[in-house]
């Protein structure tokens, strides 16, 4: 057997460590390029989503290598992502690339069915190896967490932003190839310590949170490097979604007590949006909400083209832009997206911001400040 998984930002070092770790060969699909993204749209539905695509891509490109297995996360509700599995096995197959699929659901589905998925995947290893392969996973996820994070505060301050991004890529691999907890920790610190001293700028700067469907939001490729283009503007980025975070809730069960300040936002959700619309839809909403109470400068929500969580949440948005004055903005972005509009558009949203926080020193602005 030898097993692949899609990119979604830096989840295949969190993956990898789990699969290596059980003794599996995995194959890991190329970084995700444009080659990628032209074969998942050759052969995806025209409307399917963005994040299908890249996948489709990904099992394309990882078979052309020797992959014959696929292990992928399932899901529930009203999002699309529940059909991915069984949609993109039919592709494979009218295109000849017979590959095995192993859908891990959600363990809310049943923990009979998961357990049961994991035993096909490692065979009669004991079950005390499969926690420590999982606990290794978990620190090298959080570890991602804590330099991303320590990443989209300084981008904007340092005076050597691409310095910056070589010492980050530089701890992502130590990350990757390091195989114990301890040595994970330590690689963090090191980071954490190397950047610390790099020259920064005094003086505030505009904080804007990023809300939105997880995939857009932890894949560079999927949202054209949002996060990077906003930091070299001068502003910082607060995710509303991180890997750590999800991993907790959807293969934990949130049992795992996370720090995150979005942590429980989605509780703001009400009154505008009351029920679950599938995918993340409820929490951005409530993050947004958070965001405001927080005093940020302004939220972007960025979603894959024709994403229907995230169209429902767009919908209640502009209520929650002029109840709290907080200006918002919306990219709905797939193969087509044009990259000079997307940095057109964040420029102009910046300096909006800007002047909007100028402005709230004053006295608050009335009305609402909204981008589509």
């Amino acid at each position: 057997m030898k097993i692949t998984y899609p990119h979604m930002g830096n989840l295949y070092i969190v993956v990898r460590a789990l699969l290596t770790t059980l003794g599996l060969d995995v194959v890991l699909p190329p970084p995700t390029s444009r080659r990628t993204v032209e074969l998942g749209v050759r052969y995806s539905p025209e409307f399917a989503c963005f994040p299908f695509k890249l996948n489709l891509g990904n099992y394309l490109e990882a078979r052309e290598l020797g992959a014959d297995t696929i292990l992928m996360a399932g899901g529930v509700g009203p999002c699309r992502f529940g059909y991915y599995a069984e949609v993109q096995r039919q592709i494979l197959s009218d295109l000849g690339s017979e590959m095995d699929m192993v859908v891990l659901e959600p363990p809310d589905v049943s923990y009979k069915e998961l357990k049961e998925k994991i035993r096909h995947l490692v065979g009669d290893i004991s079950w005390w190896k499969v926690i420590k392969a999982i606990r290794l996973a978990w620190y090298k996820a959080r570890a991602i967490d804590a330099v991303e994070e320590k990443l989209l505060y300084l981008r904007p301050r340092v005076y050597e932003p691409y310095l910056l991004e070589r010492y980050y890529h530089r701890a992502l691999h130590e990350i990757d190839a390091l195989s114990h907890r301890r040595a994970v920790q330590g690689a963090v610190r090191d980071f954490i310590k190397k950047v610390g001293s790099m020259p920064q700028r005094s003086g505030e700067f505009l904080r804007v949170g990023l809300v939105g469907e997880i995939f857009t939001i932890l894949e560079p490729t999927a949202n054209y490097d949002l996060e990077k283009r906003l930091g070299l503007l001068g502003v910082e980025v607060t995710r509303s979604i991180w890997l750590s975070i999800w991993i907790n809730e959807h293969l934990f069960g949130g049992l795992l007590r996370v720090s995150n300040e979005c942590r429980d936002d989605h509780h703001l959700a009400p009154p505008y949006l009351n029920s679950f619309v599938g995918g993340h839809g409820k929490e951005t909403v409530g993050c947004t909400v958070g965001f405001a109470q927080r005093n940020y400068d302004g939220v972007i929500q960025v979603a894959p083209f024709t994403c229907m969580p995230e169209i429902v949440a767009h919908s209640v948005l502009p209520a929650v832009s002029k109840d709290y004055g907080i200006p918002v903005l919306t990219f709905y972005l797939d193969e087509q997206s044009g990259e000079a509009g997307i940095q057109t558009r964040l420029e102009a949203f910046v300096d909006l911001i800007a002047a909007h926080s100028h402005d709230q020193k004053g006295g608050m602005l009335s009305g609402s400040v909204f981008g589509n």
